[in-house]
């Protein structure tokens, strides 16, 4: 869900040295893999743009200690005809089975961007999606869409906190994407969150299928003019979702039909 952007100089200023002391020398400049067309871009202001000459010349700059890059990935993996599908906002009790139900009709892997706290209510749900194959994306742990501004250590608790809550309702399934609620990423949230192993996670193309705006509008957004290796967002959780369960039972066989192969976000390339 697309956020409003606030003036967060006063926040840029004191949250400086709280950076250095959770990031120590990791650096915070990565590269995008596309341009931010998706409200997935930096939001705190007077941030350096990614590309600046605070990585000039630093060929460690756009990656974590991991070897995880610091940029928002957009890009499905793969060399061609390639789309991602992410379901963001579960789980849900009676929506995710739902979704999970019609990719798995469709031979179809996904990554779930998941909500700390309802993983940790519905353990089963994660276990459930898991289990059929798909990717496990966190997605913090309440979904505070103003979290970039807040202090670094907010961030941290909401990132890291979020992570352990979904890896303990699936234990031994790894967490490997970090999606900020409503793309309100941060330097600091994007080093964080790839200094603890989980690529930040953009998408390139979004229906707006969480304002259920008809399933003819969802359509249209999702088949129209479509980018590159697409990464494409839709909800199972945070309210009536039978426009995205219609809607992707109509979409991914035309996709099929179309010649797209079905893979996961970029994660560890550019």
């Amino acid at each position: 869900m697309g956020i409003t952007s606030i003036s967060a100089r006063r926040l840029r200023r004191t949250g400086s040295a709280a950076t250095a002391a959770v990031l120590g020398i990791l650096a915070v400049s990565g590269t995008p893999a596309l341009a931010a067309t998706d409200g997935s871009a930096d939001k705190a202001a007077g941030t350096k743009p990614s590309g600046s000459a605070a990585s000039a010349g630093n060929p460690g700059a756009g990656r974590s200690a991991t070897g995880i890059p610091l940029g928002i990935s957009r890009l499905a993996q793969g060399p061609g005809r390639d789309v991602a599908i992410t379901i963001d906002d579960g789980p849900d009790p009676r929506w995710t089975p739902q979704v999970l139900q019609v990719l798995r009709k469709n031979h179809v892997k996904a990554t779930f961007c998941m909500i700390g706290t309802k993983a940790q209510k519905y353990p089963e749900l994660v276990r459930a999606v898991a289990a059929d194959g798909h990717r496990l994306c966190n997605h913090s742990v309440d979904h505070d869409v103003t979290m970039d501004h807040k202090p670094v250590a907010f961030q941290k608790q909401q990132i890291l906190q979020g992570k352990a809550m979904i890896e303990k309702a699936a234990p031994g399934v790894p967490v490997g994407y970090y999606r900020a609620p409503g793309g309100a990423f941060t330097p600091d949230s994007r080093a964080i969150a790839a200094a603890s192993g989980m690529r930040p996670l953009g998408w390139s193309v979004d229906p707006k299928d969480w304002s259920r705006p008809g399933l003819p509008a969802i359509i249209s957004a999702v088949e129209e003019k479509l980018p590159q290796q697409p990464t494409v967002l839709f909800h199972d959780g945070g309210g009536d979702r039978s426009e995205t369960v219609a809607a992707l039972k109509e979409y991914l066989p035309w996709l099929t039909s179309q010649g797209y192969r079905f893979t996961f976000p970029a994660r560890t390339t550019p």
